[in-house]
């Protein structure tokens, strides 16, 4: 079972032809592999033990599964923790959280879109997608199957991120088979993150975006107090039960212990637009929920987003409806420089 969990950025050799299994052992109903990693981290690490315990799971119904990690180089065994830095983020300029009090609101269309605009609009942008759960960007911009390179600089280890549409981007969905289900628990999924994050070359950007999960859990809490985020952009939908959710977005980056500027609110769906009458429009969600809540909490209306098939059928096929010229695109610009101002007026220089 184990030689199912492939290292993608060694050619993906599996865990076992690459000598990183030191011990299995079995008591009664549980199963504990220990795995052995180079004194310098592996960037993969996160990904590694999570997909072990998902193939232990995967093989062994009801079994009690444990990864453990050792040093290799060293005599005493000890767990690899994480020891990560700011130094890939010295370049970047501001750093944007895209946040949702729910799931289903659009959140990941809007993140993907927001970064192809800005960069339409000349700024350099990434985008890192840290939905550990549901990571949906490789799909969204056609580049499934693509591995980032990774490699040794100096005593550190890096990631590349992969580039298209003028954006940079990352994601742990190209770590994983599109099918395969990532079975971690919080600590975990935080410290995937972390390295999907600190330990890439993001090189100079003027914006780097984080599609953050839905909701406001542990992984939120971690990403506010190890990532120097600008602030945050809430996405939601009109109708009352996301609206519901999106003030509790907004009271957790206003809560002390966080204390995150929210640059906006962003009305997906706003309304419906038929192809066929590009003037019509329908307010199936219902009208003007989002600029409500937004003078209700006295944070900026970003933009209202129409709901198109042409948004849907963007994503699809991976290439974003921002590209294009058409009534859908052009709204994803013009939230993409109200954002810029928003930043420039009231986001802190961080440089």
């Amino acid at each position: 079972m184990l030689y199912d969990v492939q290292h993608p950025a060694k050619g993906d050799r599996n865990i076992v032809e690459l000598g990183m299994v030191d011990k299995v052992e079995i008591d009664g109903n549980k199963v504990t592999v220990t795995l052995a990693f180079p004194k310098h981290r592996d960037p993969l690490a996160e990904y590694l033990i999570g997909s072990t315990k998902a193939a232990l799971v995967r093989h062994i119904p009801g079994v009690e599964a444990e990864v453990r990690t050792i040093v290799k180089d060293e005599s005493a065994k000890k767990p690899a923790g994480l020891d990560l830095g700011l130094d890939e983020l010295a370049g970047v300029r501001y750093i944007i959280g895209i946040a949702s009090g729910k799931g289903g609101v659009g959140k990941s269309t809007v993140a993907v879109n927001l970064a192809v605009a800005l960069a339409r609009l000349g700024y350099r942008t990434g985008l890192a997608d840290a939905d550990v759960y549901g990571p949906s960007v490789p799909k969204m911009t056609g580049t499934e199957g693509s591995t980032p390179e990774a490699f040794r600089d100096g005593d550190k280890e890096v990631i590349m991120p992969l580039e298209k549409y003028g954006v940079k981007w990352m994601s742990i969905g190209y770590f994983a088979r599109p099918e395969q289900a990532l079975i971690w628990r919080g600590p975990m999924a935080c410290n995937a993150l972390k390295q999907m994050i600190l330990q890439v070359r993001w090189g100079e950007l003027d914006f780097l975006l984080i599609d953050m999960p839905p909701g406001t859990g542990d992984i939120h809490i971690s990403l506010v107090h190890d990532i120097p985020l600008t602030g945050a952009v809430i996405v939601s939908t009109p109708q009352a039960v996301a609206l519901a959710d999106v003030e509790k977005g907004v009271n957790m980056f206003r809560n002390e212990h966080i204390n995150k500027p929210i640059l906006g609110l962003v009305e997906n769906m706003a309304w419906f637009t038929p192809a066929e009458l590009p003037e019509n429009r329908y307010y199936i969600f219902g009208k003007d929920g989002g600029a409500k809540m937004a003078e209700k909490y006295g944070i900026p209306l970003l933009g209202q987003i129409p709901l198109v098939q042409d948004i849907r059928e963007s994503g699809d096929d991976g290439e974003p409806a921002a590209l294009s010229s058409r009534p859908d695109g052009e709204a994803f610009v013009r939230l993409a420089g109200n954002l810029a101002s928003i930043v420039r007026e009231k986001g802190p220089d961080r440089f």
